[in-house]
């Protein structure tokens, strides 16, 4: 009896709706990801304004998302920290050129390429360019391949 009681006890925090497949952004400045769906439960990592995430799931309260990073690692957001008003993009490569214009014919438009997790609105796609903005309002050209777009 008691091994039941355990297995219905955690049944509430894993409860994942299948087939449930959404992209979704941070709107916030600043976010902490959880790793069960609920403020008293720790942070597992903490992502900035832009950062998209693929929605794999629902608390049964329906507050909270059970989203997966570009990592593929499985955390919990609060769902009026995110939007699927528009899309998102994170830089999956070690560094990334953010260029003035759709091609490495262009201008670097930082001194210094972004790293790793750095995240951006997606404004427009154009062939293996994607056009994006940063959380300061600067408007510039990723290469499709060093970033994953929600």
């Amino acid at each position: 009896m008691k091994r039941a009681w355990i297995v219905f006890a955690i049944i509430p925090v894993l409860a994942i709706s299948a087939g449930t497949v959404d992209a979704l952004c941070v709107k916030v400045p600043k976010a902490n990801l959880r790793v069960g769906p609920g403020t008293g439960y720790e942070v597992g990592w903490t992502v900035y304004k832009y950062f998209p995430f693929k929605k794999v799931g629902t608390s049964l309260s329906g507050k909270w998302y059970a989203v997966e990073d570009t990592d593929g690692d499985v955390l919990w957001i609060h769902q009026s920290l995110v939007t699927s008003r528009y899309r998102c993009a994170a830089v999956v490569s070690d560094k990334a050129n953010v260029r003035t214009g759709p091609g490495t014919r262009y201008g670097k438009l930082f001194s210094e390429p972004v790293i790793r997790y750095y995240s951006f609105r997606v404004l427009k796609e154009t062939g293996a360019w994607v056009k994006v903005r940063d959380v300061d309002n600067n408007t510039g050209w990723l290469h499709r391949n060093s970033c994953r777009i929600r």
